[in-house]
């Protein structure tokens, strides 16, 4: 039996060039809808698991996105970046505002690709609808230059030279050929470094924080379907 992704490989790529491939896939990939609402803790399973389910968050898209990227012979590492949910450029209505305010450290997940021998950083994770509530969407990548990140990383002990603070910018390195991180950025060179590392940061979090994750999740995908159908 053909793998689900070995198939939406095959459709999203087949008669494109190199650069029209990566850019096929990204969109496939961003044009999942996000969702928190899907339990997704398995890097070998989650790609098969979000084209079955048709929704998911950005650790399994960008799982994914590194399965199919791998298929077109290009070096991919995970880039996790610690941020806050209380993003001020986001449009929350008042009450998921309240409840974004005292939310714990998150850990958002992306992918750095190297293309033309630079990393660039490749983040699928909103779906389209969501740039009217102010979420950063990379609506028209060219399948060259870095994307935004999704998130606005929090800083690090020791500021990255060339990357912004605080910002959903892509990286400007003068180093074309180095793997330069925004601050705050770290890398994994594959899942399994990715997952140990999430695991032991939210393993961390207090009864407190756990039960304002919840409250909060479920609040935050109602209104992501919201501004979907309007």
């Amino acid at each position: 039996m053909v793998s689900r992704v070995n198939k939406a490989f095959w459709e999203w790529t087949h008669g494109l060039d190199p650069r029209e491939s990566r850019v096929s896939i990204f969109e496939h990939i961003r044009d999942i809808p996000y969702s928190l609402a899907v339990p997704m803790k398995d890097a070998n399973t989650a790609p098969e698991q979000i084209l079955t389910i048709g929704r998911g968050y950005c650790g399994p898209k960008h799982f994914l996105l590194a399965a199919m990227y791998r298929k077109l012979n290009l070096d991919v590492v995970f880039a996790t970046f610690p941020f806050l949910w209380n993003d001020p450029d986001i449009r929350y209505p008042p009450e998921l505002r309240r409840l974004a305010s005292g939310m714990p450290v998150a850990y958002h997940l992306a992918c750095r690709v190297r293309i033309n021998d630079r990393w660039v950083l490749v983040d699928a994770t909103w779906d389209l609808p969501l740039a009217k509530a102010g979420f950063a969407v990379n609506d028209h990548w060219d399948g060259f230059a870095g994307t935004w990140c999704a998130v606005k990383p929090l800083r690090s002990a020791v500021r990255t030279a060339y990357c912004r603070t605080a910002t959903n910018e892509p990286c400007r390195s003068s180093r074309e050929a180095e793997l330069d991180p925004l601050d705050g950025e770290l890398n994994h060179r594959d899942e399994d470094d990715h997952v140990q590392y999430y695991r032991k940061r939210t393993g961390m979090r207090t009864p407190d924080e756990i039960e304002l994750i919840a409250r909060f999740y479920p609040e935050f995908e109602a209104w992501l379907e919201s501004l979907r159908i309007r």
